[in-house]
């Protein structure tokens, strides 16, 4: 489970947000995360906010679960009216834990609150194992239309030091039910740089998504964090840390292969076949978008104010039965926070950012280092180079 969550000013028992956070919501777009707190077992990598059924203890359930998040939404339906939702996200979790028919109520129940937008994208995360082609069926027919499966390697050896529980094949066939089920858009994520992976273990990865006939591949260095299974077996010794120039060698083998089978990076760990098979959710995260985030530990952001929920999903239940915002805490950024954070996450996007929007004596190093593109930048912009979204982090801590 995740870390305690920061402390931040008191959330109305409403919800309610001030005037000058919901006078302009939805100018940039509007999504919403609808999290789904619950995993058959729990990988030794994970710190999300996520919990197995011996973990969950009592006061919460997957069979009420749906009713709960409605809960919430009935209460955000009454602070915020977007005109419309562009972009709604099923994340975890596992959210296909759920029924097919329970995601579709909360779906539905978003669309009746505030109005999906003609054509709006509607993903779903899903676990490989959870799903088979009649779930993937019914949630079509409820008008899901992107999902993102989990499937961080196709190395046997390397998804048992992960912890994960799907066999090395079942991603990819996943995938190929997804279309035909009818899904516009699939995505497969990987992991690389796990202790014991090898350069053919990743190849292998890159030809199994490849030939899977996805149109969006994320990839991901793996990172280890405190408190997990994964840290404890580190510390004892048992599986070696990670090597970043490993990473890095994973990194330019993905942009090969990744390249050379049509697909372009737009973010940094993201590759599209094509600018309708981006991730228009994260597009709107990473371009300053309003979002409203349903469920136990999560996030939402309106008009510079920035929020977060009770963790455990017994006492976010327990909140709503009372008719009282989940809502833990949440914090005013300042104009200097909201531009600091629009640099951090637009330099990694393939579009970059204006030059006049960040540090001018850092963009210039970056630009003697070979970091950024020079024809970019003669015309304004700054946008990374291959080498310069290998140092990204570098990057943004120079020029912010």
């Amino acid at each position: 489970m995740a870390g305690a969550l920061p402390d931040g000013s008191p959330v109305p028992e409403d919800g309610s947000l001030p005037d000058s956070a919901t006078a302009a919501v939805g100018k940039n777009g509007f999504a919403v995360y609808v999290h789904v707190p619950f995993c058959a077992s729990r990988c030794g990598y994970c710190d999300f906010n996520t919990y197995t059924a011996a973990e969950l203890g009592g006061g919460a359930s997957r069979d009420s679960y749906a009713s709960t998040v409605l809960s919430e939404l009935s209460l955000a339906s009454r602070v915020v009216e977007p005109g419309q939702v562009d972009t709604v996200f099923f994340g975890g979790g596992t959210p296909t834990l759920l029924s097919a028919d329970d995601l579709g109520r909360i779906l539905d129940g978003i669309d009746d609150a505030w109005g999906l937008a003609p054509g709006a994208e509607i993903t779903t995360e899903a676990n490989p194992e959870s799903v088979d082609l009649s779930y993937l069926r019914t949630l079509r027919r409820h008008g899901f239309n992107r999902i993102s499966l989990g499937m961080q390697s196709a190395a046997p050896a390397v998804l048992r030091i992960l912890d994960r529980k799907h066999t090395a094949g079942r991603a990819p066939q996943a995938a190929i039910e997804a279309r035909e089920a009818g899904f516009e858009h699939v995505n497969l994520d990987l992991i690389y740089g796990t202790p014991g992976e090898t350069a053919g273990d990743f190849a292998a990865s890159l030809r199994a998504v490849i030939d899977a006939g996805v149109d969006h591949v994320s990839a991901y260095a793996l990172i280890v964090e405190d408190g997990t299974r994964m840290a404890s077996r580190m510390r004892r010794g048992e599986i070696p840390y990670p090597s970043d120039d490993v990473a890095a060698d994973r990194y330019l083998a993905a942009e090969a292969a990744l390249g050379e089978a049509g697909f372009e990076w737009y973010e940094v760990s993201n590759w599209a076949t094509s600018p309708e098979a981006r991730c228009r959710h994260n597009l709107l995260y990473w371009t300053g978008a309003d979002w409203w985030g349903l469920g136990p530990g999560a996030h939402s952001h309106v008009g510079g104010v920035r929020w977060w929920n009770v963790k455990h999903p017994s006492t976010y239940a327990t909140r709503l039965a009372g008719g009282v915002s989940p809502g833990h805490a949440r914090e005013l950024l300042t104009d200097e926070d909201r531009h600091v954070e629009d640099v951090m996450l637009r330099v990694r996007l393939r579009d970059g950012i204006a030059l006049d929007r960040v540090d001018p004596a850092g963009a210039r190093q970056a630009l003697a280092n070979g970091l950024l593109d020079p024809t970019a930048y003669d015309k304004g912009r700054l946008e990374l180079t291959l080498r310069g979204r290998l140092l990204a982090d570098a990057v943004i801590r120079d020029v912010v």
